[in-house]
């Protein structure tokens, strides 16, 4: 029988070294395997990244040059037709009635009114109609009619909260009165107020739960101007606080504030001639930020997130108009121009939509344009339809739904005459 040759510890050694460097090589391939793969998933990553980045900029700042009619219908509206955006479409408004119009341009309902100066606010699905210097209010909702009250004074203002309360600021020849009614048109809270005291009330605005009044007054005295802020609380905190349910108030002097406006439940913004003044009141008032202004004031606009204004560019030959957008701490998001005389002025949830004659321009909150261009004719109204690109137009005579495009503008849909 053969026997095995018995190996030295130096063959065991060479055996032992051959195998470990064969070990080695083979971890070190596959560590810089696995280290290649993982700087190329980095690089596909980033790439993905910056595509990703690109197609979002992409959809974010891209200008729409053109537009198609989806839709259009042949309409006949008065010189006396006033519009106001109301849920998805538009309420239209005359001295003898109302109509809501839905965003296809057919009218959901009628009613009649017997007005001289109507003026309409809307909150949610609500609008109040009131005849100023008369003694009407009409609450209406998407279904129509709710309820019309007859005002024992004068109507100086008025304004809606999201489930229909509305208060209204009456004037008699010595008090004025700042009443609070429910959807219904029954009497929730009276407040009197005289010139002498509290000054002339300038405007109104209601919070969306209807439990919250915030007033502006103004008082002349000695030639000079001071206009006061006062904030009223229906609810149980306005209860314990006095018999007035006054939680706050505010005093400016040469300062005239034409404007108050809860923009949701718990803020409210007080637009100044030299000051805007942003509040939050969840119960009670408190300062939350203030913008300084330069130039007067021409236009104001707003929706839950954000306030903007427009100034005249004086002493600027190339632009018309400046448009300033700020959020609610008081920091400028973005300012652009208006290069034309523009009537409308709308501010959507995530743009805003500037109209005048037959010119069309529309800012994202961001400061891009999403379309400038010619319209088809006089633009009474304009609102953005449930679709991204898709609007509402009011002209004189028709109502066309459109859907922007980057090429040229098409005709592709026949108008309808209106039933």
């Amino acid at each position: 029988m053969k026997r095995e040759k018995p190996r030295t510890k130096t063959e065991d050694n060479v055996i032992y070294m051959e195998t470990s460097e064969e070990t080695k090589e083979a971890n070190d391939k596959k560590e810089q395997l696995t280290k290649n793969q993982k700087k190329a998933s980095y690089f596909l990553l980033v790439l993905i990244i910056i595509a990703v980045l690109f197609v979002v900029s992409f959809l974010l700042n891209k200008q729409y040059k053109g537009y198609k009619v989806v839709d259009s219908n042949v309409t006949d509206y008065e010189n006396t037709a006033n519009f106001v955006e109301f849920i998805s479409g538009l309420l239209k408004y005359t001295p003898d009635g109302v109509s809501y119009i839905d965003a296809n341009g057919n009218t959901v309902w009628s009613a009649g009114v017997d007005m001289k100066q109507p003026v309409a606010v809307v909150s949610g699905r609500y609008v109040a109609i009131a005849d100023l210097s008369g003694n009407t209010v009409g609450v209406f909702n998407d279904e129509g009619p709710v309820s019309t009250v007859t005002m024992p004074y004068t109507i100086c203002d008025v304004d809606v909260a999201n489930q229909g309360a509305f208060a209204v600021v009456l004037e008699s020849e010595e008090t004025n009165y700042i009443n609070l009614y429910n959807k219904k048109g029954e009497i929730v809270y009276e407040i009197q107020t005289t010139i002498d005291k509290s000054g002339y009330p300038l405007d109104i605005s209601i919070s969306d739960d209807g439990k919250k009044l915030f007033t502006s007054y103004l008082n002349i005295e000695n030639s000079l101007a001071e206009n006061s802020l006062a904030a009223y609380n229906f609810g149980d905190v306005g209860q314990n606080s006095n018999a007035d349910r006054m939680v706050g108030g505010y005093k400016f002097e040469n300062e005239v504030i034409p404007k108050v406006e809860f923009i949701d439940n718990d803020t409210v913004v007080a637009f100044g001639t030299h000051t805007i003044t942003v509040y939050a009141m969840k119960e009670k008032p408190t300062d939350k930020a203030s913008i300084q202004l330069k130039e007067d004031i021409r236009s104001v606009f707003y929706n839950e997130k954000y306030i903007g204004i427009v100034q005249n560019c004086n002493g600027d030959d190339e632009h018309k108009y400046i448009v300033k957008v700020y959020n609610l701490n008081g920091n400028l998001e973005f300012d652009n121009y208006i290069d034309f005389d523009y009537n409308n002025i709308y501010a959507a949830e995530k743009e805003i939509i500037i109209t005048g004659g037959t010119n069309c321009l529309i800012y994202r909150t961001n400061g891009s344009v999403k379309y400038e261009g010619i319209m088809s004719g006089n633009i009474m109204s304009m609102v953005p339809n449930s679709n991204n690109l898709e609007y509402v137009v009011v002209y004189d005579d028709l109502t066309e739904t459109i859907k922007l495009k980057l090429g040229k503008t098409e005709q592709v849909a026949a108008p309808k005459e209106e039933e």
